[in-house]
């Protein structure tokens, strides 16, 4: 059968073509024109994944992000693949601070949204079995790879699937100073732009999540003019 995607974008020809190449690949993508059409379609078809223009007609994808994210139950949780006009790097730091799981500027080829759309999807585990439990343990910081959930104290953080990953490759080598450039290459598989500040912005957001103090985090901590580490001992 094939995966359900929701695309919402206002460019009828654009939406057009993406909807037929997706299709070609296995994929069932319905489509909205705006924002609240696109909110109400979420909820009636429940999609593996949406891509999401930046600018509508009603609404900016940024205010659909964030209405997607406060959805209730896992319809919070579906993952958000931006589409950027200009690929301006505030628009896209403002897209993952408001929980989009990857951008795509415009003008893009088919074939980069479809490995996109392909990568999140692995992260986020659609269509793939669960794999046996792993759990690793930092004092009050439970981290489980198998169901792909994080608690601290016992209470769950809400991460994307891509901040999950983040999180999973540093705790894995805890201890060990990562560049940004490791951690990318880890996680996505290329390299990152030398100006690209997206990595900042998901660990500023695994912060808020996981440290009783983002602004003093003793979990992630920073390695000036290096990347990251994560500590071994935190509680």
């Amino acid at each position: 059968m094939n995966q359900p995607l929701l695309m919402i974008e206002d460019d009828a020809r654009l939406a057009d073509m993406v909807c037929a190449y997706l299709g070609q690949s296995g994929y069932q993508v319905t489509h909205a024109g705006d924002g609240q059409s696109g909110l109400a379609k979420l909820q009636s078809t429940t999609p593996h994944l949406v891509i999401l223009d930046l600018m509508l007609p009603d609404m900016d994808g940024l205010e659909v992000c964030r209405r997607i994210r406060a959805l209730p139950g896992a319809l919070a949780h579906t993952p958000v693949l931006m589409l950027t006009a200009k690929g301006d790097p505030m628009d896209r730091i403002i897209g993952l601070e408001m929980g989009a799981d990857d951008y795509l500027p415009k003008p893009f080829e088919p074939r980069e949204l479809l490995a996109r759309i392909r990568a999140v999807l692995r992260r986020h585990g659609d269509g793939t079995p669960i794999a046996a439990s792993t759990v690793m343990r930092f004092g009050s910081l439970e981290i489980d790879s198998g169901a792909r959930t994080v608690c601290v104290s016992g209470q769950a953080c809400d991460l994307t699937s891509y901040q999950f990953d983040l999180l999973v490759t540093l705790a894995e080598r805890a201890g060990r100073v990562l560049s940004r450039d490791q951690i990318m290459e880890t996680v996505r598989g290329r390299e990152l732009d030398a100006f690209d500040r997206s990595i900042d912005v998901h660990m500023g957001r695994i912060r808020a999540a996981i440290e009783a103090d983002p602004k003093s985090p003793k979990r992630i901590l920073t390695v000036r003019g290096v990347g990251y580490v994560f500590a071994r001992q935190q509680d």
